[in-house]
This record gives structure tokens, C-alpha cells and sequence, in this order.
């Protein structure tokens, strides 16, 4: 297996994720996926960037947070990888890496929420142990 890259991206070059974001969100434009990404990267999120030498491959958000039901958690946030690298193992290393560094930093939990119809995903997420605890709802207003 090809050993790729994992690291967390630079402030300065988080739009280097916009790609992969409009890709997952098509229907947003990319004016405000970079101007949500800007406000995020204040917040407390980070990115992680999947590389092939050099190449930006894929990305993983992580939101930071304590929480009254799970403690210190990561709540992981659009997983993405490049067409051409899936079905390669690439998936299975970045969630290694990413409950290596929660291990390493205290954290009590990961978390994620997956579209319903990403039904590859969620046998994915099953086989890394994750599973359904309740339904996210989400309100959009005007």
C-alpha cells in the first residue's frame, strides 16, 4: 500500500479545500464555501489534507468540542477523497490517523453524521466500529 501524507492544512491555505467542498455541495457556490470556510477556520475547526506527493488527494474536517453525552470529541466533517485514490485503503488510514491523534490529545470520542443515501459510508463507518446513536435534523432559515 502506498504510504500517503496526513496533516493538518495551514490557516493560510485552508480555500485550497474549496474544490472538494463544492464537489460534496454542489448546489453552494464557491463565493460563500470559501467565506464559510474563512469563519470556520476562526472557530474550532481544522482540516486535515490527504497528499500524494505534494497533491492535495482529500480532506477531512474535525470540529473540537466537549459534550455533556461523550466529553472531549471530534466531530469528523466532509470526508472527501479524490475518485481516482478510493477503494485503495486510503479511507481506513486517514481514520487511523485520526483516532491515533485523539488518543494522543485525550479525546473521549469521534463522532460524524453521513448523508442517509451514502449507504457505501455508512458500511464504512460501521466496520470502524462507529454506530448509530440518533438522527441529526437540520432547519434552514431564512
Amino acid at each position: 500500500m502506498n504510504s500517503y501524507q496526513i496533516q493538518f492544512i495551514e490557516k493560510e491555505n485552508i480555500l485550497s479545500i474549496v474544490p472538494f467542498l463544492m464537489e460534496l455541495n454542489g448546489n453552494i457556490s464557491e463565493e460563500i464555501l470559501s467565506k464559510r470556510t474563512l469563519e470556520m477556520i476562526e472557530q474550532n475547526y481544522r482540516c486535515l489534507g490527504v497528499y500524494d506527493k505534494g497533491e492535495l488527494i482529500g480532506i477531512c474536517g474535525m470540529w473540537f468540542m466537549t459534550r455533556h453525552y461523550s466529553g472531549r470529541s471530534i466531530e469528523v466533517d466532509h470526508v472527501m477523497i479524490n475518485k481516482s485514490y478510493r477503494e485503495k485503503g486510503l479511507g481506513k488510514q486517514l481514520f487511523d490517523w485520526i483516532h491515533d491523534y485523539a488518543n494522543k490529545n485525550n479525546v473521549e470520542a469521534c463522532e460524524l453524521n453521513t448523508y442517509v443515501r451514502n449507504t457505501r459510508s455508512h458500511k464504512f463507518y460501521y466496520n470502524l466500529g462507529y454506530e448509530i446513536r440518533g438522527f441529526h435534523f437540520v432547519k434552514e432559515l431564512d
